[in-house]
C-alpha cells in the first residue's frame, strides 16, 4: 500500500513531470522533424500510464491479479465509437460520462462474478471475461467486427457555444492527457489515504484478518474493482480520441499482459511506479525496434534483468535511494551507543546536555550487554534505572567481581 513519499523522491518526480510538461518547448529543438511523432508517442504513453495505475490499484494494493483489465480499456474506446455520429462531432460532456458509466456498470457485473474467487482462479476468471469481450466485438458487426471502427470527428469541448479545448490540436490533447494523468494519480492517492483505501490495502495483505475485524472484504474489493475499471475505461476513451480508431485487440489478453508488465517493472503498490514502468517499457520498445527486427528478444532480456535485479521495481529502487535508512535491529559493539546512553570504551558517542552519567574510570561497558538510555546498569543487575536518574557512584566504591 502506498505511504508518504520521501521528500527527495517527491522533488525527483516533480522534476520529471516538469520535463514532460515542457516537452513541446524543448522537443522542437531536440527532435526537429520528428517532434510531432514524439509528441503523439508521449501522449499515447501517458494514456497507457493511466491504464497501468488503474491496474496497480488491483494488483499492487488489493492483491487482485487481473488478466482481463484491458476489456474495460477497450470498452471505453468502443463506447465513444458507438455513441459518436458518423460525420459529426460528439459532445464530450455527454459521451464521456456515459462511456465511463457504461464501463463502470460492466466492471461491477464482472466484479460481482469474479471476486468470489482468489489466486489463480481469479486470474483465469478475469482472463475469460476479457476474452469474451474480445470475441464479442471481433465476431459481431456491431462496431465493424475484426476490422474495428473509425471515429471520423473528435468530440468537441465547448460551453455556451464557445470551444474550450480543440482536441484536433495535438498539443492541446497532449496537455489534456497530462492533466488526466496527474488528476488520476492524485485521485488514487486520496482514495488510498482514506479509511476505504486503508481497508483495501489491508485486504491485499491479510484478507482473513480484515474479515475478523468486522469488515466485509467482498464489498471493498468490488468497489476497488469497479473504480479500477472506470479508470481503465477513461484511458480507453482517450486512446480512441487520439487515434480515431478502435479494434478488438484493445480488449485482448495481450494488452492486459502488456500493462501488467508495466506495473511489475515500475513497482507494484506505488502508483507512480507503473507510470515510470509505462515510460520505460514503451521507450525501450521504440529504441529496440529501431535496432533490429528481433527486438522482442531484447525486450524480453530487459524485462527479465529488471525483475531479477529490482524485485521491487524501479519505484522500489528510488524509494531505497531517497528514503531514510532503516535502523539496525541490534547494537553493534563497534558502533557508538544511542544518544543518551553510555558508550563503550573508546566510543565517541556524545552525551545529551544535562545528563548525569558520571562513572568511575575503572568501570567499563560490556559489549555483550545492550546500552541503557540515561542509566548505568551494574553487572548482574536486571533493574533498569529511569531516564534522568542520578547514577553517579563514588570512586571509592569498588566493583565486585
Amino acid at each position: 500500500m502506498t505511504t508518504a513519499l520521501p521528500r527527495p523522491l517527491v522533488l525527483i518526480l516533480l522534476a520529471l513531470l516538469l520535463v514532460l510538461g515542457l516537452f513541446p518547448l524543448w522537443g522542437k529543438l531536440v527532435f526537429a522533424t520528428k517532434y510531432t511523432f514524439f509528441l503523439q508517442k508521449l501522449t499515447g504513453i501517458m494514456i497507457l500510464a493511466v491504464l497501468a495505475m488503474s491496474l496497480d490499484l488491483l494488483v499492487g494494493v488489493a492483491g487482485l491479479v487481473s488478466l482481463g483489465h484491458a476489456a474495460f480499456f477497450g470498452l471505453g474506446g468502443y463506447m465513444l465509437a458507438l455513441m459518436s455520429p458518423q460525420y459529426e462531432a460528439a459532445n464530450l460532456w455527454v459521451v464521456l460520462p456515459l462511456a465511463i458509466a457504461a464501463v463502470g456498470f460492466a466492471a461491477l457485473i464482472v466484479g460481482v462474478l469474479s471476486i468470489r474467487t482468489s489466486g489463480i482462479y481469479f486470474i483465469m476468471v478475469t482472463l475469460a471475461f476479457g476474452q469474451m469481450g474480445f470475441y464479442f466485438f471481433n465476431d459481431s458487426k456491431l462496431a465493424g467486427g475484426s476490422d474495428g471502427a473509425y471515429i471520423y470527428v473528435k468530440p468537441t469541448v465547448s460551453a455556451f457555444g464557445v470551444t474550450l479545448v480543440d482536441l484536433d490540436s495535438k498539443l492541446a490533447f497532449f496537455y489534456v492527457v497530462l492533466g488526466v494523468l496527474v488528476g488520476s494519480y492524485l485521485l488514487l492517492r486520496m482514495v488510498l489515504a482514506s479509511p476505504f483505501g486503508r481497508v483495501v490495502g489491508a485486504i491485499g495483505v491479510n484478507e482473513n484478518r480484515v474479515r475478523g475485524l468486522g469488515f466485509n472484504p467482498m464489498l471493498y474489493k468490488l468497489a476497488a474493482f469497479t473504480l479500477a475499471g472506470m479508470l481503465a475505461g477513461l484511458a480507453g476513451f482517450l486512446a480512441a480520441v487520439q487515434y480515431g480508431f478502435v479494434n478488438p485487440a484493445m480488449l485482448g489478453w495481450h494488452q492486459s499482459g502488456h500493462v501488467l508488465v508495466m506495473v511489475i517493472l515500475g513497482g507494484m503498490g506505488t502508483l507512480f511506479g507503473p507510470v515510470l514502468g509505462a515510460f520505460v517499457l514503451e521507450i525501450a520498445q521504440l529504441g529496440f525496434e529501431s535496432l533490429t527486427d528481433h527486438w522482442l528478444l531484447l525486450m524480453g532480456g530487459m524485462v527479465i534483468a529488471i525483475v531479477l535485479v529490482l524485485p521491487k521495481g524501479i519505484a522500489g529502487l528510488l524509494i531505497a535511494w531517497t528514503g531514510p535508512r532503516p535502523a539496525s535491529e541490534g547494537h553493534d559493539p563497534s558502533e557508538p551507543c544511542e544518544r543518551g546512553a553510555i558508550a563503550a570504551p573508546g566510543a565517541s558517542a556524545k552525551e545529551p546536555r544535562g545528563t548525569d552519567v558520571t562513572r568511575p574510570a575503572s568501570e567499563g561497558h560490556d559489549p555483550s550487554e545492550p546500552c541503557e538510555r540515561g542509566a548505568i546498569a551494574a553487572p548482574g543487575a536486571s533493574a533498569k534505572e529511569p531516564r534522568g536518574t542520578d547514577v553517579t557512584r563514588p570512586a571509592s566504591e569498588g566493583h565486585e567481581q
